[in-house]
């Protein structure tokens, strides 16, 4: 009885130990391909906030790469706006920055629910020859129930929203989670993001007119008033001084020269 005892035991284990090293595997394998297939989303939503892609088309990720190839990654400064030119744009990870002690700050008090800032930050710059064609923004804020990833882009006047996609986040599904809404999501080419330096975009409660009789809001997402606050509240921050203020005026300043 003994015997069959520490045979059940030592089979137990075995197994474990089997089936432990058979997940790590699969994890580690897994890792680089989960790794890819992020940035690979990463990228199809820059494209579809730059109106490079639509919604409803299915890229394969060649597709991806090509139309994404002549968008230029740039690290900036968020305190100077300035590039900064001895940092690796394919390999940055924004969130790691903002968590770190040596490239990231406490940030202010704000609306958009924030905590942490990077003190760099990755952006996206399309360009016709010299002249700038639009940028595309990395924002990021609280909804109602979760944190929004997402991106903004801004046509070469640095005023007009090309267009706003989110990537990730935890908002309700068929209430907030509607920012995933083509339709929604249609309402925001056209739209000003400012007035001079001043952020004025804004989500309201209920219908807003037509870009050209009311270019500074959108329409409010049904049953979702929270999350519709944090995009405008989300918005206006990034749009600010101590998110992109100082690289777009930056960015003004190259344009009229």
């Amino acid at each position: 009885m003994q015997g069959s005892v520490a045979y059940n035991l030592g089979f137990a284990t075995i197994v474990c130990v089997i089936c432990a090293v058979i997940v790590s595997t699969a994890a580690v394998s897994l890792r680089d391909r989960q790794a890819a297939n992020q940035l690979l989303e990463k990228q199809r939503n820059v494209l579809v906030a730059a109106g490079l892609a639509s919604e409803d088309e299915s890229l394969s990720s060649e597709e991806v790469a090509a139309r994404f190839g002549p968008i230029r990654q740039v690290v900036v400064d968020l305190r100077t706006g300035e590039e900064v030119s001895d940092v690796d744009p394919t390999a940055f990870d924004q969130r790691a920055e903002a968590s770190s002690s040596e490239t990231g700050r406490d940030a202010p008090e704000n609306n958009a629910g924030l905590m942490r800032l990077p003190l760099r930050a990755l952006v996206y710059e399309l360009r016709d020859g010299d002249e700038l064609d639009l940028v595309v923004l990395p924002v990021e804020g609280l909804g109602l129930w979760s944190t929004l990833y997402g991106f903004l882009a801004l046509d070469a006047d640095l005023e007009t929203i090309r267009g706003l996609t989110f990537y990730e986040h935890g908002e309700t599904p068929g209430l907030g989670g509607e920012v995933d809404n083509p339709r929604w999501k249609s309402l925001w080419p056209g739209r000003k993001a400012v007035v001079g330096t001043e952020p004025r975009i804004e989500v309201i409660r209920g219908r807003a007119g037509p870009p050209d009789e009311d270019p500074f809001r959108v329409d409010g997402i049904s049953g979702a008033t929270m999350t519709g606050r944090g995009v405008t509240n989300l918005l206006r921050f990034w749009l600010g001084n101590d998110g992109f203020r100082p690289y777009l005026e930056r960015m003004g300043v190259e344009g009229a020269s």
